[in-house]
């Protein structure tokens, strides 16, 4: 939409109320003389009607209509009403009256000046000024409106900022706590100069690639959030070595599905770090499926009832970011039973 100055929005305002009334004095000649050949007498007697008919259009415009209907002060509205009809019926008479006087000397003999009776003189000022009152209310509801969108667009393209800025931010909370657990995990084989450790420096800079260079996207393929997935569980088994045992098992109808960044690692890092081993044994079952309209991600571990799953950093983290992406169109289950701490996910898949 073309925008102006407001120096150039005064001058269009100032030039379309001037042509306004100069139609406006044309309609009263063509009204007033219709009929009649004496032309001079009709454009003096129109030029009486116009002080009269300009200054009750302006007073219900710039005075009654903001400081008592917009107000909702409806009884004074109607009240003051009343007064400016009789004022300006007496004001209008008067006009009538100066102007057959002052126009007379023009009056020619055989030709009839006015064909029009009083009543309807006096209902033809009333219908310019309803006329100029409803193209001002128009003109004032479109501008509102406009001011409102433009004022509605401002308001959302705030919220969505502040949206990505909280997204932003809680990334930048998961990112170090993932990076912690995997470097103290890498450092414990350094220490011991095992030969596996190459192998885990290789599949940390996968991850530290996907972080650096994947994560700010809005979107990724899923399979590549899987292979992360693969590659962190590969970690967590090189350091339990015989206290783990993972099963991870996933079904995709479609392998060009995509969804945002870094949304299921989490949860898998969750059950690593605040699942607890029974009987020596940390069990973890993880399980992916999408179906043409949704993603279902369910994740087990075996725990203590201790709730600390529930309560970490990382998950509260990622039910927050869900809430910004998803708004009430996820559904995520959390819940601590024997032995055993549950997660289920379902989210809709991002359509083309």
């Amino acid at each position: 939409m073309k925008s102006y100055t407001p120096i150039a929005k005064r001058f269009i305002f100032f030039l379309f109320n001037i042509l306004f009334w100069v139609g406006v004095y044309f309609f009263y000649t063509y009204f007033l003389g219709y009929g009649t050949s004496n032309t001079a007498y009709v454009n003096t007697f129109s030029a009486y009607l116009m002080p009269v008919t300009i200054f009750l259009s302006y007073f219900i415009i710039l005075y009654l209509i903001p400081k008592y209907f917009f107000k909702k002060k409806y009884f004074l509205f109607i009240l003051y009403s009343c007064y400016t009809f009789i004022i300006s019926f007496t004001a209008i008479l008067l006009s009538i009256f100066f102007g057959l006087v002052f126009s007379s000397f023009l009056e020619g003999t055989d030709t009839k000046a006015i064909t029009k009776s009083l009543t309807l003189v006096v209902i033809g000022v009333y219908f310019i000024v309803v006329i100029a009152v409803s193209l001002s209310l128009i003109i004032y509801n479109y501008l509102s409106s406009i001011k409102n969108e433009n004022l509605k667009n401002k308001f959302l393209q705030t919220q969505l900022q502040l949206k990505e800025q909280e997204l932003k931010f809680l990334k930048m909370q998961i990112h170090p706590h993932f990076l912690f657990n995997t470097l103290n995990t890498l450092y414990g084989f350094a220490l011991k100069k095992s030969e596996e450790a190459p192998d885990m420096i290789l599949k940390l800079s996968s991850l530290l690639d996907y972080i650096l260079y994947q994560v700010d996207k809005p979107y990724v393929l899923l399979k590549n959030e899987i292979q992360h997935i693969d590659d962190y569980i590969s970690l967590e088994k090189i350091r339990f070595q015989e206290s783990l045992s993972v099963s991870f098992s996933e079904k995709l109808h479609d392998e060009t599905i995509q969804i945002p960044p870094m949304l299921l690692l989490p949860f898998v890092e969750n059950a690593f770090k605040h699942g607890k081993q029974i009987n020596g044994i940390l069990n973890i079952n993880i399980n992916l499926k999408t179906t043409k309209d949704f993603l279902f991600f369910h994740i087990e571990n075996t725990s203590k009832d201790d709730k600390t799953n529930k309560n970490g950093i990382g998950l509260e983290n990622i039910q927050k970011r869900l809430e910004i992406l998803y708004n009430n169109q996820f559904r995520l289950t959390m819940a601590s039973e024997e032995n055993q701490f549950i997660v289920d996910l379902k989210i809709p898949l991002k359509n083309g």
